[in-house]
């Protein structure tokens, strides 16, 4: 097939692109933007675009599908051609779909955990020899794309967003898989520009819930009040699901690992920190034991999992200190990550930072959601770029209005990135732990971790 991708260079998108070309797919694409290291890995098999920048002359009738990515507008040239050809134009999630209809799908949704279940999943499914087509949201060890598609594989696992899908299909991308497993991790009120309420956030899960296959599963966290909730009023509609619950087991810090006890009686000595990173490992177990990998092939398999790239990742470790990097960027998620560190180090003091980044964190109406959502450190620092709040048009925000939404009175506001990379190097070396908490790059500042 001769497929074009528009919008190429984003992170889902370039794998998509990738993973085409692999099976031996005619891919072509498009981008005003291409950065590393999409740039890099699209020029190594021959994929990058000649030039930046759209060009309706790049789409002819011959092209059998458009995927169409998000960062493209309704405008986009490319894409007004190709719809005034009649061509064919998916979403990556639809196609997605239709690349794994014959598979039995595993869908992992929630509001935080995603990517780390997808990725304990994945882990522990190579391990015990089980090939799976995949689509992940970061780039895991051992493995060479964040997407792969085959003709062979018995399983698809999918980390499924509730994000839009694209600018002209405005489902969340997690409905158009149809698992036949799904797991929901927990529900907190994100992307307030497109769930403007937090019952229309509810709504898209609630739609999720109703898109497994017949006589599917559903495994969900029990400890989560609103997903329980949601899940009851599921019971009675959908009878024919079978529901797992799942909730942190329990834990034993050790001086070089921790121990962890799941809930059947076996163990597990890991490195990973944190306990919402045991939830999601109990999660990831319920799901295992459901495709066939017993609990002790899953402690065996899962022993040298280190954690997916930004999910509470070291990037400096030396006696007495260490710096992590985490996606955390929503307020459950922000609360989730601090607890992990802090408990995992209850004789260090713990430094935050935290980047407002996203469109719902530089939102008015939603920077109150963030209450209290630091104070469980010994500070913290919350970064961002008022460039960005004016590139996103949105209303202008004050440090002050930053702070009192924090509800932190020694709450350390920087708007600069030369001031955060002054400040991140007066930063304690000794009997201290760093956590960098952002979706973004932190305006570029440099890190001295």
């Amino acid at each position: 097939m001769r497929i074009h991708l528009i919008a190429i260079g984003g992170s889902a998108m370039h794998n998509f692109a990738l993973a085409l070309d692999h099976l031996g797919h005619e891919v072509s694409g498009s981008d005003d933007q291409i950065f590393e290291p999409s740039r890099g890995r699209l020029e190594a098999v021959g994929l990058l675009p000649d030039s930046e920048g759209w060009d309706e002359s790049r789409i002819t009738d011959d092209i059998d599908v458009i995927i169409l990515g998000m960062h493209a507008r309704t405008d986009n040239p490319e894409l007004l051609k190709a719809q005034s050809l009649g061509l064919k134009i998916e979403s990556y999630p639809s196609y997605l779909y239709k690349a794994t209809e014959d598979k039995k799908r595993i869908v992992v949704g929630g509001s935080h955990g995603k990517t780390t279940i997808t990725s304990m999943l994945l882990h522990s499914m190579s391990k015990s020899g089980i090939k799976t087509d995949y689509m992940v949201g970061a780039q895991l060890e051992g493995f060479n794309r964040m997407l792969e598609l085959s003709k062979d594989s018995e399983f698809a696992v999918i980390e499924g967003d509730e994000y839009l899908s694209s600018p002209i299909d405005r489902r969340s991308k997690f409905l158009h898989y149809r698992p036949h497993i799904a797991i929901i991790t927990g529900i907190a009120w994100d992307h307030i520009n497109v769930f403007p309420t937090e019952e229309s956030y509810l709504d898209t899960f609630r739609e999720f819930i109703d898109t497994i296959e017949q006589n599917g599963t559903l495994v969900y966290c029990e400890q989560d009040k609103q997903l329980c909730s949601l899940t009851d009023e599921c019971k009675e509609k959908r009878t024919d699901i079978n529901y797992i619950p799942y909730s942190t087991p329990h834990s034993t810090p050790g001086i070089t690992s921790n121990k962890i006890e799941f809930k059947d009686g076996t163990l597990l000595e890991t490195q990973l920190v944190g306990a919402h990173n045991y939830q999601n490992l109990e999660g990831a177990k319920a799901i295992c034991n459901e495709i066939g990998i017993s609990s002790t092939e899953f402690i065996s398999s899962i022993n040298g999992f280190k954690g997916a790239a930004k999910r509470l990742e070291v990037i400096t470790e030396r006696e007495g200190f260490i710096a992590f990097r985490d996606f955390a960027h929503a307020p459950s998620k922000l609360k989730a990550t601090q607890a992990g560190v802090v408990g995992s180090f209850p004789n260090r003091k713990v430094t935050a930072v935290f980047e407002l980044h996203t469109f719902s964190s530089l939102n008015k109406d939603f920077l109150p959601q963030y209450v209290d959502s630091m104070n469980s450190v010994d500070k913290a620092i919350v970064f961002y770029d008022p460039k960005v709040v004016e590139h996103k048009r949105l209303p202008e925000i004050s440090p002050e209005e930053v702070k009192n939404a924090f509800n932190r009175k020694d709450l350390e506001v920087i708007t600069s990135t030369e001031e955060l990379s002054l400040r991140l190097k007066k930063m304690p070396s000794e009997n201290h732990c760093v956590l960098l908490m952002s979706s973004g790059r932190f305006g570029g500042a440099e890190l001295p971790f």
